[in-house]
């Protein structure tokens, strides 16, 4: 409602003088109380549910917001996909660096020193596309060399090296893997070496370890299975067996007769013959066969490189 500024005086013939409002100038009518709030248009909610609010708010803990996260999903409000991804962003919010970490020890490294031919070797045989690079002792990393660069040494011997190296990052054990995973989006790095608290190498970290804890298991240059088998042979005459391969597979790539009454695939029969799942880089000789982890990832064997063992040196699971 809009009053002029200057009210009138109106003067009663037998009393005191009162004011009282100009006329309107303006037809339109305010609010008739300003003061209260509008109620929004979208809390179209029922009473009841908005008791219920209030008598039972949100969770208040993380355990309860997981809680919340499993009833959700078993209302199918939510898929059982989108559940696992929200629970892995909440976990890895108390992950470190050193908890997903490949330890040194299984670090697959390059020696600067090494012939062109043994650093070619080592590239065919892991399947990584980035290592490190130590000098002299592995606790001593000088850089990260890009397995596609290493061609380069192929089309001109004369080029060094170290002109190939990138550098490394380096991040400390207890670096929380969401800060970590915010650095090598910014930094456009896919590896960092992993050190301890007395600035020794304590293994690498790579962004696919991060993003594993989020969204799970990544397929990799690995993973592209073409034959239902898994049991792939490589120039060099070896094989490059899956994890999960059927001992009846092995038997017949092979020749063999594993054992395959107690075990389905030849992961089990392996981390059988060696009493726990091995880890990269251990090997295991199972019947004639070596067996060589080459990844293996969430406590169970990815893939093994097999050879067959030298004339004689057949073990009890293939007698």
């Amino acid at each position: 409602m809009h009053f002029k500024s200057v009210q009138a005086r109106v003067r009663a013939a037998d009393g005191p003088a009162i004011l009282r409002p100009a006329p309107l100038t303006d037809t339109k009518l305010s609010d008739p109380q300003p003061l209260r709030p509008p109620r929004s248009a979208e809390d179209k909610r029922s009473l009841f549910d908005r008791l219920l609010d209030f008598i039972s708010p949100g969770p208040d803990t993380r355990a309860e917001l997981i809680a919340t996260l499993a009833d959700a999903e078993h209302r199918e409000l939510i898929e059982p996909e989108s559940r696992q991804m929200l629970e892995g962003v909440l976990r890895m919010a108390d992950l470190s660096a050193g908890d997903v970490m490949v330890a040194a020890p299984r670090m697959d490294l390059l020696n600067i020193d090494a012939p062109y031919d043994e650093l070619l070797a080592v590239v065919i045989d892991t399947g990584h596309s980035r290592f490190p690079v130590y000098e002299e002792r592995r606790d001593n990393v000088i850089g990260i060399l890009m397995a596609k660069d290493l061609l380069k040494l192929q089309r001109a011997p004369e080029l060094n090296l170290r002109t190939l190296l990138r550098p490394a990052v380096f991040v400390p054990e207890s670096k929380r893997l969401n800060e970590l995973l915010r650095d090598f989006r910014s930094n456009r790095n896919h590896l960092a070496i992993v050190i301890d608290e007395f600035g020794q190498t304590a293994g690498l970290i790579t962004i696919e370890d991060v993003l594993e804890e989020i969204v799970g298991e990544i397929e990799d240059e690995f993973d592209d299975q073409d034959e239902e088998s898994g049991v792939y042979t490589l120039a060099d005459g070896s094989h490059r067996v899956a994890g999960d391969a059927s001992i009846a597979s092995v038997n017949q790539a092979f020749g063999l007769h594993l054992p395959a009454d107690e075990f389905e695939t030849i992961g089990g029969l392996v981390a059988h013959e060696l009493g726990r799942v091995p880890r990269r880089g251990e090997t295991v000789d199972v019947g004639s066969l070596r067996f060589a982890v080459m990844l293996a990832r969430g406590g169970a064997v990815r893939w093994f490189r097999v050879a067959r063992l030298p004339h004689g040196g057949e073990t009890r699971a293939d007698a």
